[in-house]
């Protein structure tokens, strides 16, 4: 019984999680470029989270990592933190909320690639036509060049970044999820983070040096709170308790909540627009993931 509510908690911790997402594709876009540049607000989301995980861990019993485990904390610090979120926020610099909602969605494909690599899934002719699917849907997205200029500075290209990041988040969820079975999900993500910071400084430095921060209006500035918090440090911690009690498939198929809130989100504000290469490309990636995701027992 104790068991069963904790799937129902990390359930709800999923649909948090991505609601959260979905609404970050359109509030990121107001406060980047124009007030912090990618690199900047990566580094202030990292530095940002640091501290908040840090500070909430100091009230629980510490653990001590492993000396085989270092390299899976190390390693969730650059795809987890530095590459997944370099290459989203450059990404999303670059195309529309809604693309970069809809390319998220291969996650699932990509985390049975990658199982299937470390032989930890099968691939079946059932999931093989799903990765088949998203595939060609992901590259029309890609290649997508129908967009108004006014959404999206170089589409094909910020696609190409976006799904990326999806690959280096799969990587994470995957390396991640043998610590969930070891250690506290808190200490786990505390750790990720510190390591991500060490790869990120390098590379945002610069950009979060030149923030002008007395040109923020008072909007921008809770946006910029909504990410650093709410992006940040709500939706990775979610997503480690969630991962600590469920599968990293299941985990990755909340990302279907994504496309449709973001889509909502941003018709609404009148910040993107549905095409038909966005529809068609919805419902293959939709329709491989389905196949994916699919289990027979």
């Amino acid at each position: 019984m104790k068991q069963k509510k904790y799937i129902v908690w990390a359930h709800l911790a999923l649909f948090v999680v991505n609601l959260i997402y979905g609404l970050n594709f359109v509030i990121a876009k107001d406060v980047m470029p124009l007030y912090i540049k990618p690199g900047g607000f990566i580094l202030l989301r990292v530095i940002g989270a640091n501290i908040l995980f840090w500070t909430l861990h100091a009230f629980y019993s510490s653990f001590k990592i492993l000396r085989e485990d270092w390299w899976r904390f190390v390693a969730g610090g650059f795809f987890g933190v530095a590459a997944n979120q370099i290459l989203f926020f450059k990404g999303l610099n670059l195309t529309t909320p809604i693309n970069a909602s809809i390319i998220m969605v291969a996650t699932p494909i990509i985390v049975l690639l990658f199982g299937a690599l470390a032989a930890t899934e099968r691939i079946t002719m059932g999931k093989g036509l799903g990765i088949m699917l998203g595939a060609t849907g992901a590259v029309l997205l890609i290649l997508n060049r129908t967009i108004p200029s006014s959404f999206a500075a170089n589409p094909p290209l910020g696609n190409l970044f976006v799904l990326l990041n999806a690959a280096s988040y799969a990587i994470y969820m995957i390396i991640a999820k043998p610590l969930m079975k070891k250690y506290q999900p808190l200490f786990v993500i505390k750790w990720v983070f510190l390591f991500g910071l060490i790869f990120v400084i390098p590379f945002g430095w610069k950009e979060f040096a030149s923030i002008q921060w007395h040109s923020f209006p008072p909007d921008v500035i809770w946006k910029t709170i909504y990410i650093v918090v709410g992006v940040t440090f709500v939706t990775y911690l979610f997503n480690m308790f969630a991962l600590k009690h469920l599968h990293a498939s299941i985990v990755s198929i909340y990302i279907y909540v994504q496309p449709v809130i973001a889509a909502l989100h941003a018709i609404s504000l009148g910040k993107d627009q549905l095409t038909f290469i966005m529809i068609g490309s919805s419902a293959l990636i939709f329709g491989g993931v389905f196949l994916v995701s699919r289990n027979k027992n």
